[in-house]
Parts: C-alpha cells; sequence; structure tokens
C-alpha cells in the first residue's frame, strides 16, 4: 500500500496563496480541504485530498 504525502499546512498555505486565518475561516465553514489532526496539534492534509478539493472548484467555475 503506498503512503499518501502529506503537506504542513504552511506547504498548503503557500501553494493556495492564502492566510492562516483564512483558512481557518474556510475550515470553520467546512469549506476547506480534509485536515488531519495529529497528536501534537499540528495539521497535515493529505496532498490527495488537497488536489481532490481543488478539483471540485475548478469543476464549479468550468
Amino acid at each position: 500500500m503506498a503512503r499518501h504525502q502529506m503537506l504542513k499546512l504552511p506547504e498548503v498555505l503557500a501553494e493556495l496563496d492564502m492566510s492562516r486565518a483564512a483558512f481557518y475561516r474556510m475550515r470553520a465553514r467546512g469549506l476547506a480541504p480534509k485536515v488531519i489532526k495529529l497528536p501534537n496539534h499540528q495539521v497535515r492534509v493529505r496532498r490527495t485530498d488537497l488536489d481532490d478539493w481543488l478539483r471540485r472548484y475548478e469543476q464549479a467555475t468550468a
């Protein structure tokens, strides 16, 4: 079984060109990509989840 690439929150924010505050506002509204909260309270996003999330928005505007 292949291991999924996990992105740190700063990597996700840089890719989306988004502030941390904006990301957490989207997350509070249920609009952000799925996140994984680690036991040390750090947040990770699977590469596949981020790509799927971006694809959904790409299709919505097409």
